[in-house]
């Protein structure tokens, strides 16, 4: 277990490595640079904040000195505002993952309880209207179901508004992002069930008159999370890193919203701070993922 703890982290840190070389180039790859678009500087000025911000430099110099500053935690200043990118992210964050967990929390709760539900009652009423509206929940992306929940709720019926610092106001931002896994989570529950409940240790516990609520439970219920666990670690570290549209439309101030301000403004700090955050996230995500199999299922090995 520990031997592979420790491979999967050494992978975890190559692949941000290449992550975070992968956008540097890439942002440098584009014309222009954060200054151009101030059309009162001039060249002179620009040419100055350049120095300042060591953008003068060749590009592969400039990655080896930012990723030197990130490993001693310092990531940088916005090129922008002047603030300090680890405390934009904070400031983010706060709000993302209040946000994104309280989605994923609704979307899995939902998700496995509507997914056994579906299986339980499979072909029946019940199994086809879940189905259905599950169906029709992924077809319908995000923004879309953001700008109508917007308009209906906040501007024609001023129920909600659009944002403020309350709970009542996280209500239709978490619906948006919780639809679609939701969704995603109900079809993977009701497959993962149905071949559970066809297995033989589910014939044999049924066969020695176990309650039926120890079968799906117990036995079969335990056994079919395992797929949707796979799903459900990267879909949490996504929601909670912010949705970029949603929390855009909602103008919640979130890590989605900054990182597209930080991209319109070709805030080169800042876009690299909020990969590599999202990044890390991410590969933590998958390895918590890989451990938690082992929690569910004893049977599964690292070898």
């Amino acid at each position: 277990m520990s031997r592979y703890v420790v491979k999967r982290v050494i992978l975890a840190v190559v692949t941000v490595v290449i992550v975070s070389a992968i956008t540097f180039f890439a942002m440098y790859a584009i014309p222009g640079g954060p200054f151009n678009s101030e059309k009162a500087l001039s060249k002179e000025v620009i040419t100055a904040l350049n120095e300042r911000y060591g953008l003068d430099k060749p590009v592969p110099v400039q990655y080896v000195n930012y990723m030197g500053k990130f490993i001693r935690g310092d990531l940088g200043v916005s090129l922008k505002t002047g603030r300090g990118v680890s405390t934009t992210i904070k400031e983010g964050l706060a709000i993302s993952a209040k946000l994104g967990l309280m989605a994923a929390s609704v979307a899995v709760f939902f998700g496995v309880v509507l997914g056994s539900i579906a299986a339980l009652n499979r072909n029946k009423i019940p199994d086809r209207l879940i189905i259905f509206f599950s169906t029709l929940a992924t077809a319908v992306p995000s923004f879309v179901l953001a700008t109508l929940l917007l308009l209906f709720f906040c501007i024609q019926l001023g129920l909600v508004d659009a944002w403020s610092a309350n709970s009542q106001s996280y209500v239709l931002p978490v619906v948006s992002l919780a639809l679609y896994p939701m969704a995603y989570i109900t079809r993977l529950t009701k497959t993962s069930m149905l071949d559970a409940l066809n297995q033989d240790y589910v014939r044999t516990a049924r066969a020695k008159g176990v309650a039926a609520w120890k079968v799906v439970f117990k036995h079969a219920l335990r056994n079919a999370l395992i797929p949707v666990v796979t799903y459900v670690g990267p879909m949490v570290a996504s929601i909670i890193t912010g949705s970029m549209v949603v929390e855009s439309v909602f103008t919640m101030g979130g890590l989605g919203s900054k990182f597209v301000t930080s991209i319109t403004n070709r805030d080169y700090t800042l876009i690299m701070g909020l990969t590599i955050f999202l990044a890390i996230l991410m590969v933590a995500a998958n390895l918590v993922t890989d451990i938690i199999y082992k929690v569910i299922d004893p049977r599964i090995t690292f070898d």
